[in-house]
């Protein structure tokens, strides 16, 4: 559960559709109106201007809508030809400068962009809609799907055709001019608060940044961190100060080693109170009405609720579906949990601490509880998890041993901000496949949490090898100190670059159908299934190295942090079901129902779950809920769970027929990785494992359940 990431399906003209621009100024020609020179299509950030994307955006779109005429209007014959792969040409100009775009928006954003993006946004809603709205073009869609099992056609164009058919119906095309209206206008406000919640967000976790007078406030905190909150002072012009900088969970990584518990409770409230405390940032009315809206637009389109509409086309098919897989975990997590909180509690009591466990209590007194039962002290852990080392000799090592994946570092691709790195991917052999850029600094223009994007998507049919990034938001260190990680660091970083591989492994013809676009309950599997290999015996060894010595960790450190991955369960399952759940109440609204008050909703429903839990809140809370009100996760959080049952199911597979080896990792590539969303995940699944998931590969990776034997 930690990444924000933006690929929920990939019709170049659907979502990806969220931001673009172009267009000449006098002096000199818009880069963006053309495709880039560079290798695999590389944006050329060092020739784009800010200037660029608004007339960039705009003048893709005008191209996109006389190409969709062209196509509509023909008087040939709807064919798979003039028809399906037209409109997969068709929008080149706005997808490239949309992709390019949204990126900054989210990790290098700034006025300008922000400007821009709250004028386009309702723009590029409604450009979708002109597109599937257009009684010809569905007309010549449906035409085609009726015919498609007669048609000749291969799998992969039969099956794209029936997605088509999905993005008209689901967006309106079978409405008649009123309700198409009216679904109109809820879109271009659900476009616009959207974006406003994003930058509220964004504006709110810089604002709410915890200044410190003295060093020694911050005892506990290691001294990077410390040199970090120091460096980041001298940035907001507050020299001899220390700023802890907030991440966009609801735990912050600093509550973890402060002692003083006053100031650990000035964390944690600046955390939990973004968005919720009045001012211009306030988010409540936003995510109230965006809740609205979207049980309104439900009910345009048949369905009972948003839940149901938005679940419709995912694997688990309905919100009962997605709930019952939550609810049915929730009396085991919270029993840990309570047991978790009991041996702190001992603790506390031990030093005579004189108070209850408080949430902002739980990640100083659960690592005292780790150090006790494990002898695990995550100081002692950092110097071994150096970031190029896990990256170089642990991620891409890992993707070496099962792909036959090679990297090299480019210093000739622009990038667009300083700290990102660029490397060319190499088959096994030897051919280039693709280039990856990495993003893993935090900086206050950058959205928080973990994601993965693509600049280029891979399409045989448009002849283009795919450009993927990473981003994540970990602390940067002082110059020339040591970038030194967590474990649940380095586990985010195999975590994303499985969304990566999924995106540059993809081998399929039609760019709707390329890599990560799959049903977002599905597109969570690569990237979970590849956080199994960072704790594997040969990858481990690979990159746990000390920082300064170069020796590798101690096996008793070793047999310690694999003993202790069950470490905490409790906590981290509660408080993903608890936001998971809540996503769903939000989501499950019947329309007609008022605008609720956010501060009665929540505990309501998180009491009605039975997951209410005060020592445990919700990963996110409502306000600051980004993955749901502002990256394309609404109804859908429940799926980084249904999504890890099928990766661990998988990661069983493995286990069972040898391990990693480049035999296993072939098949997973060739028949998983590679196929994008060009057939049902479900099916696609049980041609890889020879049947359906199983639940208990889950239960007992998360500790919740004894492994057989053992």
């Amino acid at each position: 559960m930690k990444t924000m990431h933006t690929t929920l399906f990939a019709a170049a003209i659907v979502l990806t559709a969220f931001a673009m621009q172009a267009k000449t100024t006098t002096a000199r020609q818009n880069p963006l109106l053309k495709a880039s020179t560079l290798p695999f299509h590389a944006p050329p950030f060092n020739k784009i201007r800010t200037a660029d994307y608004k007339p960039a955006i705009e003048a893709g779109m005008k191209q996109q809508l006389a190409e969709m005429k062209v196509i509509a209007d023909q008087k040939a014959a709807p064919t798979f030809a003039n028809t399906i792969e037209a409109m997969e040409k068709s929008g080149a100009l706005l997808t490239r400068a949309s992709k390019i775009f949204f990126n900054l928006t989210q990790s290098n954003t700034n006025d300008t962009f922000q400007k821009i993006e709250a004028e386009e946004s309702p723009k590029l809603a409604a450009h979708n809609d002109a597109i599937f709205m257009n009684p010809k073009l569905y007309a010549r869609v449906k035409t085609l799907y009726d015919k498609r099992a007669s048609s000749g056609l291969d799998a992969e164009s039969q099956y794209l055709i029936e997605r088509y058919l999905k993005f008209f119906v689901r967006a309106g095309a079978q409405l008649n001019d009123a309700d198409q209206k009216t679904l109109r206008a809820l879109n271009q406000e659900e476009s616009t608060l959207t974006t406003k919640f994003r930058e509220h967000v964004l504006a709110d976790t810089a604002a709410a940044a915890i200044v410190v007078d003295t060093k020694e406030e911050l005892a506990g905190l290691p001294d990077s961190d410390i040199a970090a909150a120091a460096d980041a002072a001298k940035e907001r012009k507050l020299t001899g100060k220390y700023v802890l900088t907030l991440q966009n969970t609801t735990q912050q990584p600093a509550l973890t080693y402060l002692q003083n518990r006053a100031l650990r409770e000035r964390l944690f409230n600046a955390s939990i109170q973004r968005g919720n405390h009045g001012g211009p940032n306030d988010t409540k009315a936003i995510v109230t009405r965006l809740a609205q809206l979207r049980a309104q637009k439900a009910k345009l389109l048949g369905y009972p609720t948003y839940a149901a509409f938005s679940l419709d086309d995912q694997m688990a098919s309905t919100p009962e579906n997605a709930i019952k897989l939550l609810t049915g975990l929730v009396p085991a997590s919270t029993a840990k949990a309570h047991a978790e909180v009991a041996k702190m509690q001992a603790i506390i009591d031990a030093e005579k601490g004189g108070f209850q466990l408080g949430p902002q209590d739980w990640e100083l007194y659960s690592e005292k509880v780790r150090k006790a039962e494990y002898d695990l002290d995550e100081a002692q852990v950092r110097p071994y998890f150096e970031l190029n080392n896990v990256l170089q000799n642990g991620v891409f090592y890992a993707a070496n041993q099962l792909y036959g994946l090679t990297f090299k570092e480019r210093h000739d691709i622009p990038v667009y901000q300083p700290d990102v790195r660029v490397f060319e991917v190499f088959d096994a052999d030897g051919k280039s496949l693709a280039l990856y850029y990495g993003d893993y600094f935090s900086r206050p223009n950058k959205s928080g949490g973990a994601w993965m994007d693509s600049f280029v998507d891979q399409s045989g049919l448009m002849g283009t090898k795919p450009a993927v990034f990473n981003v994540t938001n970990f602390t940067k260190p002082a110059p020339g100190q040591p970038a030194l990680l967590t474990f649940d660091n380095v586990t985010a970083i195999f975590h994303e670059f499985g969304h990566a591989l999924h995106g540059m492994l993809s081998n399929v013809k039609y760019p709707t159908l390329a890599g990560t676009n799959v049903p977002r309950d599905f597109v969570e599997f690569p990237s979970q299934f590849n956080e199994h290999w960072s704790l594997d015996p040969k990858v481990f060894a690979n990159y746990a190295k000390h920082y300064q010595t170069g020796e590798p960790m101690p096996q008793s450190l070793v047999d310690r942090i694999k003993k202790s991955r069950t470490f905490n369960q409790g906590y981290a399952t509660t408080e993903y079901l608890a936001a998971a759940l809540l996503d769903m109440a939000w989501h499950t609204q019947t329309p007609g129902t008022g605008q609720r008050d956010v501060n009665v909703f929540e505990p309501e429903a998180l009491k009605g779950f039975n997951i209410a839990m005060t020592e445990v809140p919700p990963r996110y809370h409502t306000t600051y809920f980004s993955h749901i009100w502002g990256g394309g996760y609404a109804a859908g959080y429940y799926a980084y769970l249904w999504s890890e049952l099928i990766d661990d199911d998988a990661f069983y597979w493995f286990k069972e027929n040898g391990g990693m080896t480049r035999a296993n990792g072939q098949r997973f590539r060739d028949m998983i990785l590679s196929r994008g969303g060009t057939m049902d995940e479900a099916a696609m699944y049980r041609a890889f494992r020879g049947r359906d998931p199983i639940v208990e590969p889950l239960l007992i990776e998360r500790g919740l359940k004894e492994e057989p034997g053992k």
